[in-house]
């Protein structure tokens, strides 16, 4: 009797190739800085610019503001040729640049020139609380990328919110209304301050009143708007 042995058989195996796993920290560390980018040309880079041309160049406030507002008037005038809206943080740059070239043309004393500083965040406050008040929230451009993180699915569910919900949009209003509130509520008081305390005192108080009103602004709008904002769109995007 002849027994047959089965030799056993070597398959080839060929390697499927995996898929390389997508960083999605990476991804949306990314995604954050795209959409910081409006912030930081818009915002950021005139506030630089200013700093720089008067403290490391020495130039005058007047033609420091009038150079550092180059970048919010093209975007402005870019956005109404090409996008058919106005570009609302850089318009906002934008009057408060024409605003302080315009005072900085006043001479005064030295209560004046203190005052003068208040005309920034007073216009600025005055404006945000306008925009929000006529359905425009402004500060929603900074708070976005924040309660986002650059992640795709929650911008998404940002954006969905924003047309279609009552409450959200009720909510990017009230965070503009309270950091509008808060800065002009400092205008105001520096300019009492200018002339009721002494000029020395207000030198380092000006300075303190704005640092209370941007911490209060962050704690008020965080607790009141900005936080229950990031849980609907967390909400949203899981949805």
């Amino acid at each position: 009797m002849f027994q047959t042995t089965t030799e056993p058989t070597t398959a080839t195996e060929t390697a499927t190739p995996q898929p390389v796993p997508v960083d999605e920290a990476a991804a949306q560390r990314r995604a954050l800085v795209q959409s910081l980018k409006p912030l930081v040309v818009d915002a950021g880079i005139p506030m630089a610019a200013y700093c720089v041309l008067t403290r490391g160049f020495g130039m005058s406030t007047m033609a420091a503001l009038a150079w550092s507002g180059v970048v919010p008037l093209v975007r402005t005038v870019w956005g109404i040729a090409e996008e058919r809206k106005v570009n609302g943080l850089a318009a906002v740059m934008l009057v408060l640049n024409v605003a302080g070239v315009l005072l900085s043309m006043v001479a005064g004393d030295v209560r004046l020139m203190l005052a003068k500083d208040s005309a920034g965040t007073g216009v600025f406050g005055l404006v945000v609380l306008a925009a929000a008040f006529a359905g425009r929230p402004l500060m929603s451009a900074g708070l976005k990328p924040f309660a986002t993180k650059g992640a795709p699915a929650k911008e998404a569910a940002w954006e969905r919110l924003s047309e279609g919900s009552a409450r959200f949009r009720r909510l990017e209003r009230r965070f503009s209304a309270i950091w509008g509130g808060a800065l002009l509520i400092e205008a105001v008081a520096r300019v009492v301050g200018a002339y009721t305390l002494s000029p020395d005192v207000m030198a380092w108080l000006g300075n303190v009143l704005f640092g209370v009103a941007f911490v209060a602004a962050m704690v008020v709008g965080g607790g009141a708007a900005a936080d229950p904002m990031e849980k609907l769109v967390e909400q949203e995007a899981a949805a």
